[in-house]
């Protein structure tokens, strides 16, 4: 198998078996460090990876260690064993040490695969410098849900087309962080259930939800505000050459302390699910709450553009909204209209039906086409604001091309796979839309490493400025 390294130097997101392989890996050279466990099972079966890394004492007096239990710094009788604390749910490494835990979340959405090489190069640097280790935990859920990441079978990506050729992502109620604010309790997928108990486990102080978008900036949502973090994240973004997106059209309206940064709004404000049915505030983020937590969802881009990072005021905002709406209208239609032929055949091929990625694809597509009306009628409606950034609009430009695209997209697997009459029309608008899409935002690939640096940076700034700030940061 090839090393994490080698796969983040040849532009490769690594695959969930390649992350399970290389944590069993890790776990081996660092056993009295790091521990690797099954944290649940996928619908089909497959395996919910969690990498531990166990805590340090924290600093004494002097810059002296400190043992967790208050035994002897030196190793004499209370000394705790460097693996204890690995094996349950509290303190250092999970053992009930009372120490504090962080748990980071990759490959919540399959379309968004960089999570888990984040998570793998976050646990070895904490190896390197255990410094965030001192008093806590590391927890690394490596992929929430295998089973999509294994229908988005798009590892090494070279163009936005490419990235769109075996695309997929499911829809809301089959999300393992959405699926709570969509289904009841006891409809929950296993996905879920799996990440929930890991919460109630670990009580998180902090929660980490690692995300990316295909084409547009880096930003990060926070389920309660985190002081000083939006220097850090800037610095970094400035760095790598990563533009910040902060007009984002997922936290539209939300407060922003700082460039790129939004905190969900309170319980009871109406900007708290901008263009989605989904309630953010009963997704799994929130859970940690239950525990003084905080949750920090932290997005970069596979291709930056940089209009999303333009502060200047757009000069008709509501006229751009009107275009914009009309343009994802018609664009939902011809789908629709390519999904309905599909739909009117009982048996379109040989064998089209014993393809068993047909049947999630079309739900992701129909869960797709079902949102669109209702955005359209949000852009121009009544709410619509008077006065924007170039940013925002750029970012709800991009917002509705990948909707459309998506349902396109992933429509088009199904078509190909089944030899319908109407695959090469899908697929010369899916390629003409990605086409224009890439060439309208002056999309540039970030490499994967890149993506990963940016990422790891912002998760351990995250942490070290919530420290900084006291307990009172986690406290609803």
């Amino acid at each position: 198998m090839a090393s994490l390294v080698t796969l983040l130097r040849d532009m490769c997101y690594p695959t969930p078996q390649e992350l399970g392989l290389a944590a069993r890996a890790l776990a081996d050279e660092h056993p009295g460090e790091v521990r690797l466990r099954q944290a649940g099972t996928s619908r089909s079966g497959r395996p919910i990876w969690v990498l531990s890394v166990a805590a340090t004492p924290p600093a004494g007096p002097a810059g002296t260690r400190v043992p967790a239990d208050g035994g002897d710094p030196d190793g004499g009788a209370g000394s705790p064993d460097p693996a204890d604390g690995a094996d349950g749910p509290g303190g250092g490494g999970g053992g009930g040490g009372g120490g504090r835990n962080v748990l980071v979340v990759a490959g919540a959405h399959a379309n968004e695969p960089v999570g888990g090489a984040t998570a793998l190069s976050l646990a070895r640097r904490l190896l390197r410098d255990p410094a965030p280790r001192a008093g806590c935990g590391w927890h690394f859920l490596l992929c929430a849900d295998p089973d999509g990441a294994a229908l988005h079978r798009t590892p090494r990506p070279y163009s936005l087309l490419d990235y769109h050729r075996y695309f997929f992502r499911p829809p809301g109620p089959e999300q393992p962080e959405w699926a709570p604010s969509l289904l009841p309790a006891d409809r929950l997928p296993p996905e879920t259930l799996a990440l929930l108990a890991l919460i109630d486990e670990l009580r998180p102080v902090l929660q980490v939800s690692l995300h990316a978008t295909d084409l547009g900036g880096s930003w990060v949502q926070l389920t309660r505000d985190i002081p000083g973090l939006a220097e850090p994240f800037a610095k970094s973004a400035a760095d790598l050459r990563i533009p910040v997106e902060n007009g984002a059209s997922d936290a539209a309206g939300w407060p922003s302390p700082g460039p790129g940064i939004f905190v969900i709004p309170e319980p009871g404000s109406e900007a708290a699910g901008a263009f989605h049915p989904e309630d953010t505030r009963l997704s799994t983020w929130y859970h940690a709450h239950r525990y003084d937590g905080t949750t920090a969802i932290v997005e970069v881009p596979m291709w930056a553009s940089d209009l999303v990072d333009d502060p200047a005021p757009h000069p008709d905002p509501r006229g751009a909204l009107r275009m914009l709406a009309g343009r994802l209208t018609a664009d939902a239609a011809l789908v629709a209209e390519a999904r309905e032929r599909a739909r009117s055949r009982d048996r379109p091929g040989p064998g089209a039906h014993d393809d068993p990625a047909a049947a999630p694809l079309l739900r992701a597509v129909d869960w797709t086409l079902a949102l669109i009306p209702r955005i359209a009628v949000e852009w121009t409606g009544p709410g619509a604001p008077a006065e924007a950034t170039a940013a925002y609009i750029a970012s709800i430009d991009a917002f509705g091309r990948r909707l459309s695209l998506r349902a396109a997209a992933m429509l088009l697997r199904v078509l190909r796979a089944e030899g319908h009459p109407a695959a090469p029309g899908l697929d010369r608008l899916v390629t003409g839309w990605c086409e224009e899409f890439a060439a309208r935002f002056g999309a540039r690939w970030i490499p994967v490493a890149t993506q990963v640096e940016h990422q790891s940076r912002t998760v351990l700034a995250a942490y070290a400025r919530l420290v900084a700030a006291g307990p009172s940061t986690g406290r609803a």
